[in-house]
């Protein structure tokens, strides 16, 4: 049996002009959007010690590249960027480690 990749993480962070209905309605309707196109389901953060940063988490994604690509789409479609600061989200992919060569963690315990 083919051991399968472990799948890839995607967070779009950005700060928001205000938290409003208008706002949290933007991204719910996105992240709706995106579980129905894709069946991954976004989940929304504020940072702890700054409200106004929010973060969007999907995950697992098999295919990241191919996820971002429509998750900016769909962004787009749902006018995403208008409720961040100077329209910037930044997004990127995040993956569980991967394990070490046999041979690098036998070199690490010897020393």
């Amino acid at each position: 049996m083919m051991a399968t990749a472990p799948a890839d993480h995607v967070y779009v962070y950005y700060r928001v002009t205000r938290d409003d209905a208008a706002a949290r309605s933007a991204i719910a309707s996105l992240q709706a959007a995106v579980e129905a196109e894709t069946g991954i389901a976004g989940r929304l953060l504020a940072r702890c010690d700054d409200p106004s940063t929010w973060m969007e988490i999907y995950a697992p994604v098999a295919d990241a590249p191919a996820f971002a690509r429509r998750l900016e789409e769909l962004a787009q479609c749902h006018r995403a960027a208008a409720i961040a600061c100077e329209g910037r989200r930044h997004a990127e992919c995040f993956a569980p480690l991967r394990p070490l060569a046999a041979t690098a963690g036998r070199e690490a315990g010897a020393r």
